[in-house]
Order: structure tokens, then C-alpha cells, then sequence
């Protein structure tokens, strides 16, 4: 293996040196627990409030407002069960292309819920959404972009739309966003998008795994999930974990600036033009408005997971979508959602480009895939 280029940035991402350097003495030299009130537990505390600060900076929120978890999928149950949790009139409107996150989430909470569909490129509609807003509605749900194909959904149409809905009704409607895959690509100001909650996850953002974070509107109050300390509003009650929680304010300060942006965007345009020349290929989303770094493609006659195992022999990561279903026999739920028949759904390729991705390693890419695809086609007689 000559080569190894890394194409799953959706998955994850490398610990930016940055951030971990700035880890590194929290692990072994300034140990102290946050909670305790000697100088060292006085110094984890002062690191921990400086990356809070730096996510409300970022957020555009106040400090109070920023709440650290395990993880990303940590931060949706928190958001979501709380808002829910002894509410048993509670009705919640999600999407059918929402991360198990949040699906499996808002499935167990025990609410009545309903599941707006989308349409082929992977896309909301407010007006579906209008329609099935209840008395009883409580919670929406929308993730900001989508982790398999990367469409953006309207968020900030959706987030004025409830606020002006709000005005009218007694029993308001909190709006939550995971917008995990969409923060460092697509604005992140909480007030511009109207939202009551959003979470992030440390590793999607070159930061460590194990860290992610829920932004909560101050004024709003969420029953507990979780119990033992008064840890972030006893929301997430644990001793903290310092060293990733630095990690992760450090990740967010050092998130991409739209010059990168727009270079991500030119090779991931110039990658969708190239293999859309292949026979028998097809772009899953839109070709616009999608994130920057996103591509997912379906190629007639070939089985996604023996294409992916194909391009990592010449040292190519890929996938087939989201890293956390990749275990599952079951086609995609995202690309079923957008109409694709399960044996499309089953050819299909995720490229997630990175920052260190370059022109070089894209064509090194394509050189391969098209190898791969006349080989896996050959042997299935296509």
C-alpha cells in the first residue's frame, strides 16, 4: 500500500495538532478535579469556563447557555427526553433522514410523534411541517445538515417560522437542531437560526472523540436524564473531563474560516463532475446546497460495502454512510427516505473531503474508483 488518503472526514476527524497540544499537559500535569476548591481543581475550573467561553463565542450565546456531554448523541437525549420528560400529551415532529440519535430518541421517548418525509434530494418541506403542527406539539426536531448525503435543511425558514407561531399559541414549540456535520461549514449563529437547542460533537471538528456539547437557551428548563452531582446545571452531572473538554474549546476556535470553505467546495464540485462521468453513476442530494465537503454517490450494478473494501486496499478511506449504522444489513434509512429503491441504495459511496484534502489525492481517488468499479462490475457479470 503506497498511499493513504483519508476520504471519511463525515465519520471522523484527526485530532488537529493545535488541540492537542493544548490536551496534553491536562492529562498528567494539571490534574486537579474541577469540582474541588484548591488551586488545582481551581485551574481545571478556570480552563473549562475558557472553552465554554470560546463555544459561546463562537455560538454567539452566553457562556451559561453552552452545556458539555460525552458526546453528540449525549447532548440530543439530554435536549430531547428533557423537554419531553412528564409530558405524556407531548406530540414531536422530527425528519425521516435525522440521525438514530435522534430518531431512536424521539421513537423512545414515549411522546407521539410524527415523521415528516423528504423529498429527493434529502430536503424538509415547511409546509409539510406547517401541516402537522398540533395543540399538542411540544418539541421540532431538524437536523441542520444530513451526515450521509449532506443536504442543508432550512433552518433558520423553520426556526422564524416557529417564532411567529409562538406568538400565537400558549403551548410553545422548542426547536432543536443536530447540526454535528454542519458546524465549520454553515453558520452557527443561535440567534440567526431561531433555535432553542443544538448540539456539536468534538470529533467531527478535529477535536477529540468522547466530548460534545448542547447549546440550551437560557430561560429554558429541562428535567434531568441523568442524576448524581450538580455538574452544568445538573444537567450532566460527572466529573468533568478536562482534557477533552479543552480539546473541544480549542477545536472550536480553530474551526475553518470560509476560505477553506470555498477550497473544499472547488474540489468537492470538481470530484462530483469527474465521477459523475463514470457509467452508471448518480449523485444522492443536491448538487447545490449541500455541505462543502460531502458527496455520496450510487453506481448501477456494484454493492457499496465490497466497493469501499476494494478502494481501502489501495489505502482510499471511504464509506458507505453514517459510521454508526455501518454495522446494519439494512440499506441506508436516509437514502430509502429519499425514494432511492434499496438496490441503489446499496451501491452507494460516501467521499467526505477534510482539510487536508488535495487535487492530488482526489485524482489518485478517481483513478481507483473507476478500477474498482470496473472490476466489482465484471465479477457480477453488469
Amino acid at each position: 500500500m503506497s498511499k493513504k488518503i483519508y476520504l471519511d472526514n463525515a465519520a471522523t476527524t484527526p485530532v488537529a495538532r493545535e488541540v492537542l497540544e493544548e490536551m496534553l499537559p491536562y492529562f498528567a500535569d494539571m490534574y486537579g478535579n474541577s469540582s474541588s476548591i484548591h488551586s488545582f481543581g481551581l485551574e481545571a475550573r478556570e480552563v473549562i469556563e475558557l472553552s465554554r467561553e470560546r463555544v459561546a463565542s463562537f455560538l454567539s450565546s452566553k457562556s451559561e447557555e453552552i452545556i458539555f456531554t460525552g458526546s453528540a448523541t449525549e447532548a440530543n437525549n439530554i435536549f430531547i427526553l428533557g423537554a419531553l420528560k412528564g409530558d405524556e400529551k407531548a406530540h414531536v415532529i422530527t425528519s425521516a433522514v435525522e440521525h438514530d440519535a435522534v430518531l431512536e430518541t424521539v421513537k423512545n421517548s414515549g411522546a407521539d410523534f410524527t415523521v415528516l418525509p423528504v423529498d429527493r434530494e434529502g430536503r424538509v418541506s415547511l409546509e409539510d411541517l406547517k401541516n402537522e403542527i398540533k395543540v399538542e406539539t411540544a418539541l421540532v426536531s431538524v437536523m441542520y445538515a444530513n451526515n450521509e448525503v449532506g443536504t442543508v435543511q432550512l433552518i433558520k425558514e423553520i426556526g422564524e417560522y416557529l417564532k411567529k407561531e409562538n406568538k400565537k399559541r400558549t403551548r410553545k414549540i422548542l426547536f432543536h437542531t443536530d447540526a454535528v456535520q454542519a458546524v465549520g461549514y454553515l453558520p452557527a449563529n443561535v440567534e440567526d437560526l431561531g433555535v432553542d437547542g443544538l448540539t456539536m460533537s468534538g470529533h467531527k471538528i478535529y477535536g477529540p472523540k468522547g466530548v460534545g456539547l448542547l447549546y440550551k437557551r437560557k430561560d429554558l428548563k429541562l428535567a434531568p436524564i441523568l442524576f448524581g452531582g450538580g455538574q452544568e446545571g445538573g444537567l450532566r452531572p460527572g466529573t468533568y473531563n478536562t482534557p477533552l473538554i479543552v480539546g473541544m474549546g480549542k477545536a472550536v476556535e480553530l474551526l475553518e474560516s470560509e476560505t477553506r470553505k470555498e477550497k473544499t467546495e472547488k474540489l468537492r464540485d470538481h470530484l462530483i463532475e469527474e465521477v459523475l462521468k463514470i457509467k452508471g453513476a448518480s449523485l444522492n442530494g443536491p448538487r447545490t446546497e449541500r455541505l462543502s465537503n460531502n458527496a455520496n454517490f450510487s453506481f448501477s450494478g456494484v454493492e457499496g460495502e465490497s466497493l469501499v473494501m476494494l478502494l481501502d486496499r489501495k489505502g482510499i478511506a471511504t464509506s458507505t454512510g453514517s459510521a454508526c449504522s455501518s454495522k446494519s444489513l439494512e440499506p441506508s434509512h436516509v437514502l430509502r427516505a429519499m425514494g432511492l429503491p434499496d438496490l441503489e441504495a446499496h451501491s452507494s459511496l460516501r467521499v467526505s473531503l477534510g482539510r487536508s484534502t488535495t487535487e492530488d489525492d482526489l485524482e489518485y481517488f478517481l483513478v481507483n474508483l473507476k478500477e474498482a468499479i470496473e472490476r466489482l462490475r465484471e465479477i457480477s457479470g453488469r
